[in-house]
């Protein structure tokens, strides 16, 4: 049985930094692209930031490049997200996923993690 488990959210005020962690069992993690995706209340998943298997990184450009940075560790079987200078904006539930190639559609995405709440206070 597949199960991504993500830790590390909270609260924080703006510009400050959080790192998100989620750690995998249940499949070759080395052969899996990692991405997180985040849900705002009352909006639709939109994609964060992936890892390819050969830590290939693609980012949503619109809001994240140069703020996030993502990191996989293939002997511990977890990915990270290291975020710095928060926004109200970035306010959302953070959902680590599992797909064998990477994408940026949520949708495609085979296995996902529970989520963990990030809310940046203004």
């Amino acid at each position: 049985q597949v199960q991504l488990v993500e830790s590390g959210g909270g609260l924080v005020q703006a510009g400050g930094s959080l790192r998100l962690s989620c750690a995998a069992s249940g499949l070759t993690f080395s052969n899996y692209a990692m991405g997180w995706v985040r849900q705002a209340p009352g909006k639709e998943r939109e994609f964060v930031v992936g890892i390819s298997r050969t830590n290939g990184i693609t980012y949503n450009v619109k809001f994240v490049k140069g703020r996030f940075t993502i990191a996989r560790d293939n002997a511990k079987n977890t990915v990270y997200l290291q975020m710095n200078s928060l926004k109200p904006e970035d306010t959302a539930v953070y959902y680590c996923a599992a797909d064998r190639v990477l994408r940026t559609a949520p949708i495609t995405y085979d296995y996902w993690g529970q989520g963990t709440q990030v809310t940046v206070s203004s």
